[in-house]
């Protein structure tokens, strides 16, 4: 009886998935009285054939197989692509720099509007909310100037960030970038370096990086997630997050976002 469980379990278990990893486990069968044990497999009398589970990398959803595409040799790459938009590898090379970009924006702007939010609550500054400092008339110029100067600052940067994607390391030539090629001094597209964009020397050796890679990718991910976050709370609360952050805590039991949005569902 003992024996066909055994051998019941074992079949069972060995020809359940594909996903599954045989191995063999060279220790001879020395306690025949157990139940598991005395289950004698087909292959060899002194060995016991058992199953464990193969699991190539963490993915984003524990058990997942990742497309093959998604190889794990991208920094930050947990198999995330229920769309397949990464099939192509033309694709998947342009929407990983787009998303680190996206990545380095939010990073600045989660930054920039907590601090600024900061100062505006403690006093020290008299600076606008967040949302509304878009509005503000600057004396030095005007908005007009202001949103040319940008469009022309931001569009240069992004076409020669663009000529460098197609062509890497054309940007790096000797007057390409008015002279400044060896302050940027480019170690790949998408990670400037150089004295200017890299002042404390990390990650020179970008080719073996990935640890500083996959740092800022989860940071840039939090960020557009937090950023995300900001622009529902502005529109639902009409407040900065740092003033959210002040009337949760004066009452964090009844202050929180399950009664924050039931109050403007009302």
């Amino acid at each position: 009886m003992a024996a066909a469980i055994g051998r019941g379990f074992l079949a069972q278990t060995c020809s359940s998935s594909p996903r599954f990893l045989r191995t063999t486990v060279s220790k001879p069968l020395l306690h025949e009285p157990s139940i598991f044990w005395s289950a004698k497999p087909r292959t060899s009398p002194r060995f016991l054939r058992t199953v464990v589970r193969a699991q190539q990398r963490p993915t984003w959803l524990p058990g997942l197989d990742p497309p093959p595409y998604l190889d794990g040799t991208l920094a930050g790459d947990y198999g995330f692509d229920p769309l397949g938009l990464g099939e192509d590898p033309e694709s998947l090379k342009w929407y990983v720099q787009a998303e680190l970009v996206h990545a380095r924006f939010a990073m600045a702007g989660v930054a920039g509007i907590l601090f600024t939010d900061l100062l505006r609550v403690t006093g020290i500054s008299n600076l606008p909310v967040w949302y509304e400092a878009g509005a503000v008339k600057f004396e030095f110029a005007s908005t007009r100037t202001l949103l040319a100067v940008q469009l022309l600052l931001m569009g240069f940067v992004e076409t020669k960030r663009y000529m460098d994607f197609i062509s890497p390391g054309s940007q790096a030539k000797e007057g390409s970038f008015f002279g400044l090629e060896a302050a940027l001094a480019g170690l790949e597209p998408g990670y400037p370096g150089g004295p200017l964009l890299n002042p404390l020397g990390l990650a020179r050796d970008i080719k073996n990086a990935h640890d500083w890679k996959l740092k800022e990718i989860k940071n840039g991910r939090l960020a557009m997630v937090a950023m995300l976050g900001i622009f529902v709370q502005a529109y639902v609360t009409h407040a900065g997050p740092i003033d959210n952050l002040v009337e949760h805590l004066s009452n964090p039991w009844h202050k929180t976002i399950i009664q924050t949005l039931a109050n403007s569902s009302s």
